[in-house]
């Protein structure tokens, strides 16, 4: 690996962390993969040393720099952190984004999932990408070619490990279709179906997912016991997958994003700040990261609003001004109406909850989707057997 998070601009306290596409984001990772297993065209940005079999463990949930802080839960990972480096997840720094960014190898702007709820632009429905609709087919929101596919054209078996739940998913079908999928519900299954999958081809791409951290963060906040506790499972899970891999595997562990707790009094309720709904036709994103869409002709009012009613607690800027500042990357015009009107990032430990229309999304201890340092830094720690 060629960078380490230390070297990297923009991370002063107040100022956001905007994500390095082209050199340092998830997006890269994956690209980079794929070069280091000698997939054509693919450019290995991270210098990640080649091999013909490569595993991806990602852990939902599992910032930098909360690694560093609970060093001691997870010993395996933290010792392979020395020699690592942390990346950035891209924005919105959530789940379905940053699955987006790993399966296709591109930056949110140019695969279009862009955030946990966007406004589907043809119906004016808010599309959860997490739980999907049926009137949206995934191939056609995400029409671009995976890294499993592209693996796969180059010779090499492709294989998914999760949960079955999410097998048939829109978010797997439109971010990680032509992987082999093997089912895991427990992280013991998880390291032997992985090894089983990998030992069977001299040649192989994996993607291991895991998601009890995050949603322990969720449930008990970041700063809790329980988190720390479910973290030595993971590290344990990494070990295990590190021990059961064939010879020559790489094993590279990342995240989807970080975390951050947000204490009851940092919370702005949309539901119940009039400031926050003059001029707006329907609320997008999640607590810390919002797509807000106007009604006709009222942008730039929602813009002012949303500025003077949130202050220092969110930087808040127009659907033009995200853009023109990267904060999705390159954006495919064909693309930009699924953005906000008004795109607002929470600063610090705050975040504009929405009690009455998203009841459960606003009970969480934990949340994360933002440009601060706690959202946005994501490890790539890495091990070859």
């Amino acid at each position: 690996m060629t960078t380490t998070g230390a070297d990297k601009p923009g991370v002063q306290a107040g100022s956001p962390v905007l994500p390095g596409y082209g050199q340092s984001t998830l997006a890269d990772f994956s690209e980079s993969v794929l070069g280091s297993l000698g997939v054509p065209r693919a450019a290995n940005v991270l210098g990640l040393p080649s091999v013909s079999r490569a595993c991806l463990l990602v852990v939902d949930g599992l910032g930098w720099d909360l690694l560093h802080t609970h060093r001691s839960a997870a010993p395996f990972m933290s010792g392979l952190a020395e020699t690592g480096c942390w990346l950035t997840a891209g924005f919105p720094a959530t789940t379905v984004t940053s699955l987006g960014s790993l399966g296709t190898a591109l930056p949110p702007g140019r695969h279009g999932l862009l955030g946990y709820q966007v406004r589907v632009p043809e119906t004016g429905r808010l599309l959860n990408a997490l739980r999907w609709d049926n009137a949206v087919d995934p191939i056609e929101w995400q029409p671009g070619t995976t890294i499993f596919e592209r693996a796969a054209t180059a010779g090499i078996a492709a294989f998914r490990i999760a949960s079955g739940a999410f097998r048939q998913s829109g978010l797997s079908l439109a971010a990680m279709r032509g992987a082999d999928y093997r089912s895991a519900e427990t992280p013991g299954a998880l390291a032997a179906r992985t090894a089983e999958a990998v030992a069977e081809q001299p040649r192989a791409l994996a993607m291991v997912y895991t998601g009890d951290l995050d949603a322990t963060g969720h449930a008990w906040g970041c700063k809790s016991a329980a988190w720390r506790y479910q973290l030595a499972h993971v590290d344990r899970l990494a070990e295990q997958l590190a021990g059961a891999l064939p010879g020559g595997t790489a094993l590279h562990i990342t995240a989807d994003h970080g975390m951050v707790d947000v204490p009851a009094g940092r919370r702005t309720d949309a539901d119940a700040e009039p400031g926050l709904q003059v001029g707006v036709a329907v609320l997008g994103g999640e607590p810390r990261a919002r797509h807000v869409y106007a009604r006709p002709g009222a942008a730039a009012d929602v813009l002012a609003a949303w500025r003077d009613t949130l202050g220092d607690s969110a930087w808040v800027v127009s659907r033009g001004e995200a853009i023109a500042a990267g904060w999705f990357g390159p954006v495919d015009p064909r693309l930009t109406e699924r953005i906000g009107d008004v795109v607002a990032a929470a600063r610090g430990e705050s975040a504009v909850v929405a009690t009455v229309r998203e009841p459960r999304e606003s009970a969480l201890v934990g949340m994360h989707g933002s440009l601060t340092a706690g959202d946005q830094k994501v490890p790539l720690v890495s091990h070859v057997a």
